[in-house]
Order: C-alpha cells, then sequence, then structure tokens
C-alpha cells in the first residue's frame, strides 16, 4: 500500500530529526479563512490603539528589529 510507504519515510525522516537533537512542536494559529477574522483582528487593534504599554513595546519593537536589505 501507497500510504505505509509514505507514513514509513516520514517516520524515518523524524526520527533521523530526533537523532540529530531536535524534537517536533505543533502550533496552532488563527484561521484566516474565518468570516469573523477581519472583525476580530480591528477589535483587537481598537482595545490597544491607544494603550502606552503597547506603544512602548512597539517602539522597543521598531529599534530592536534587523531590518536591513528588507526594503
Amino acid at each position: 500500500m501507497a500510504t505505509t510507504h509514505v507514513n514509513a519515510r516520514v517516520r524515518k525522516h523524524r526520527d533521523a530529526l530526533r537523532m540529530a537533537g531536535l524534537r517536533p512542536v505543533q502550533i496552532w494559529v488563527p484561521d484566516t479563512r474565518r468570516p469573523d477574522f477581519e472583525g476580530e483582528c480591528r477589535r483587537q487593534c481598537l482595545v490597544v490603539r491607544n494603550d502606552p504599554q503597547e506603544k512602548e513595546v512597539l517602539d522597543w519593537l521598531e529599534a530592536a528589529a534587523d531590518t536591513a536589505g528588507w526594503r
């Protein structure tokens, strides 16, 4: 069966990564396809729009970012 072949190949690849000292990490991110995604983004932005701590964090990120060659 072709699925068994693929599963064995994936297992071999993952085993090699583990032997190299790596481990798998699963990351869940917001589903940008949801109909309410845009509205929720807007809501959250409005919540922090005039927050001094948010401005402080954004200023720090801008100063710390290495953007050389981005433009």
